[in-house]
């Protein structure tokens, strides 16, 4: 039976506590070698098994920085939690010493890796693909809050036996980051982890590898002490392609006697907690697998279509950071492209591969890998083998219709437009101009060029490339075909609810972070409020301080232009 709080307010911790409800460890297998070593915090091979219980590590003397006030709205939780002992303890990795928990412990899961399709085992220290996955990310908190199941998950909550040797600590920089950008994107409208709150400490603190003060390098230079964070994010699951990966290869390589079973348990375990609402329960599992796999390309391809429209680049987009519930996850090396690019890209070591306007192929990439691992338990159906390569071999079509119509819906046109568009991207590229402002601006149904002139990085001079733009517009302005004052109006109205004017450009989030290690942490909260409201037309000093493009003296820099995997 299911614990609910029938959209209570939650006021104490004892309330929040009592709506604890583990399906991921009671209804999935424990690695069961997890109670004979130790305190599972050394770096080991896991054979078999969904999760390892692992108590996480506190940080020491935590600071309370900020939570996430919309979501906390939406869960129903009382802003005083925040002085709550036992939520700070919580929430900062000491949950040993809750005394009112059902569960005091935790729990880390393993993945596989495929880069672009590709499947690595090299970044296993054991060079199997048996000790990668969280290494420092931990499950504290499963419940059943106003009908919706959350899983709380601890980010930098210290080491797992898939820490691969590092600390297991997450940096204020990069907890900032995402802290930041969950929130932001779920105000986009877009598919997404929560945030929940964000801790730091000034008495611990860890080295990384970072550039120097106004560096041009692409490579990290210099090793820094950064002060130790712990993030909390917060999803319906948090499995993710790469899971689903990890027990199709044990059951293709038959490497222990359940490992078919396994698989079976965690693609049952998705449905339930992803893909209930479509699939029904007496269905037969070939049955649901089908429609596991259509549903999640659907998702999948609406995902990557959004993430296009309001420039967002995952950076970083391999098989074990692809939520199988078709949602944006695991903020690293991610960026919100500026100056406009197709091959935009702010991770160094990220390869044009995962570049903004190939974020459909690397999905296309990872859905074949989920694809993979579903077609093991077909045992061999001919029928359902057909009907699941007939999906898989349509991802391209699902993806360009969506992505079209995005385009369509982003100009505010009816139908998609090749010549329209492609005049447009070469428009963009040649003239170099800010991607979010050119299209809030357009949004505005301009007559001429110099009404979008605000979005461009340089001035313009050139007479033919405005005779270029005003040919451009004249073209567009056919198939948007405007009658009077109030359709324009209102098809203005209706593109400023898809082209936001606000989104989180990375020198922002590097004021804000390092304001926070200074121990200000108001840039956080002031971002916080601003970029959950990313469609909103805000004050005059707000529009005046954010809504600007990059200053050129960023440009290049390392940290701000483009930075390492952040940690």
């Amino acid at each position: 039976m299911m614990k609910k709080n029938s959209n209570k307010n939650i006021e104490t911790f004892e309330e929040l506590s009592n709506l604890g409800d583990y399906s991921f460890i009671k209804n999935l297998n424990c690695d069961p070698n997890s109670k004979l070593n130790g305190d599972n915090k050394s770096p080991r091979e896991i054979f078999s098994g969904h999760y390892v219980l692992v108590t996480p590590t506190p940080i020491k003397n935590p600071i309370y920085i900020s939570h996430s006030q919309k979501f906390f709205e939406e869960l129903g939780f009382s802003e005083a939690l925040t002085n709550s002992e036992d939520f700070i303890k919580m929430f900062s990795g000491d949950m040993h010493n809750i005394s009112k928990l059902t569960q005091n412990i935790g729990w880390a899961t393993g993945y596989a890796l495929s880069i672009y399709g590709t499947e690595y085992y090299a970044q296993c220290p054991f060079q199997t693909g048996n000790a990668y996955g969280d290494g420092r990310a931990i499950s504290i908190f499963e419940a059943i809050i106003n009908d919706k199941r959350w899983e709380f998950q601890l980010k930098g909550a210290g080491k797992t036996p898939y820490c691969r040797g590092a600390d297991g600590r997450a940096v204020l920089r990069s907890s900032v980051r995402e802290f930041l950008a969950q929130e932001h994107m779920h105000a986009l409208g877009i598919p997404t982890s929560r945030s929940l709150t964000l801790f730091t400490s000034k008495d611990e603190q860890v080295k990384r590898p970072w550039f120097r003060n106004n560096s041009y390098s692409k490579e990290p230079e210099v090793m820094i002490d950064e002060d130790v964070a712990i993030a909390t994010r917060v999803a319906s699951s948090f499995i993710r392609v790469g899971q689903i990966e990890l027990f199709g290869r044990r059951a293709r390589k038959n490497e222990h006697e359940n490992a078919l079973k396994e698989l079976e348990m965690i693609i049952l375990h998705l449905i339930d907690r992803e893909y209930s609402e479509v699939i029904r329960k007496d269905l037969s599992l070939e049955e649901k697998v089908i429609l596991l796999a259509n549903e999640f390309q659907n998702r999948l391809t609406s995902l990557v279509a959004n993430w296009l429209r309001v420039g967002y680049c995952q950076g970083n987009f391999n098989s074990d950071n692809c939520a199988a519930g078709g949602f944006t996850l695991d903020y690293g090396p991610f960026g919100f492209i500026e100056m406009f690019d197709p091959k935009y890209q702010s991770w160094t070591n990220g390869g044009m591969h995962f570049s903004f306007f190939n974020q459909p192929i690397a999905a296309q990439k990872n859905f074949k890998s989920f694809c993979n691992s579903l077609k093991l338990l077909f045992n061999g159906n001919s029928e359902s083998l057909q009907k699941l390569q007939e999906i898989e071999n349509n991802f391209s079509n699902v993806m360009q219709s969506k992505i079209e119509n995005m385009w369509a819906n982003k100009l505010g046109i009816d139908k998609f437009n090749f010549e329209l568009f492609e005049e447009l991207i070469n428009l963009m590229i040649e003239t170099k101009v800010d991607y979010t402002i050119f299209f809030r601006e357009l949004s505005n149904i301009p007559n001429d060029v110099y009404l979008l002139e605000k979005s461009f990085y340089k001035n313009l001079e050139n007479e033919e490339i405005k005779i270029k733009w005003n040919n451009w517009l004249e073209k567009w302005k056919l198939h948007i075909n405007l009658k009077d004052e109030e359709s324009t109006q209102e098809l203005s109205n209706k593109m400023k609810l898809i082209n936001p004017k606000y989104t989180l450009r990375e020198w922002h989030l590097v004021w804000a972070y390092q304001e926070a290690e200074n121990g200000n942490y108001e840039p956080v909260n002031e971002l916080q409020n601003i970029m959950t409201n990313p469609y909103s037309e805000q004050t005059k000093e707000i529009e005046e301080k954010y809504y600007v493009k990059k200053p050129s003296n960023f440009f290049g820099i390392a940290g701000i232009s483009h930075v390492s995997c952040s940690s």
